[in-house]
């Protein structure tokens, strides 16, 4: 399912995704093509993603964080971080496999201690100045979804 919905791999990946990034959208999606809305960073989450060579910085957050609970929110499924208050925020290093497409990162740096050293792997794609990031994650019942975030090109 994923992978049909992502153009072939972006030539040039390693210096098309280098700048700043600001997050435009991310979207669940389950096999029955339902959308799903993530509650620990809501349907409309604000977000930045930075990437220099090697090294990348990520920050999520819910738009409406006034009815968080202040409480670290539990990692979903393999290909997820952790949030603290809505909030979600990590670096570190990461390459890539550009005949396949793909963005291994690597976490140094985390708001989740349980993160540090987590390793992730996500499909990506740069057309024009969107940066296309895609991975299979699941819901927080453990429905199975596909995660697709567009980010803009800032920088």
């Amino acid at each position: 399912m994923k992978s049909a919905s992502l153009p072939a791999p972006t030539n040039n990946l390693a210096s098309s995704i280098l700048g700043i990034w600001k997050l435009k959208s991310r979207k669940d999606v389950d096999a029955a093509g339902q959308g799903r809305v993530d509650p620990i960073l809501g349907p409309d989450p604000l977000g930045i993603l930075c990437f220099a060579p090697g090294y990348f910085a990520a920050q999520f957050m819910k738009r409406d964080r006034s009815s968080q609970q202040s409480a670290m929110q539990p990692v979903q499924g393999q290909n997820n971080s952790s949030a603290v208050d809505g909030y979600d925020s990590y670096f570190g290093t990461y390459w890539l496999d550009e005949s396949a497409g793909t963005l291994t990162v690597q976490l140094e740096g985390s708001i989740s201690l349980s993160n540090l050293g987590s390793t992730f792997v996500r499909d990506v794609r740069v057309l024009e100045n969107e940066l296309v990031i895609q991975l299979p994650t699941t819901a927080v019942d453990g429905t199975p979804v596909t995660r697709t975030l567009i980010f803009s090109r800032l920088q």
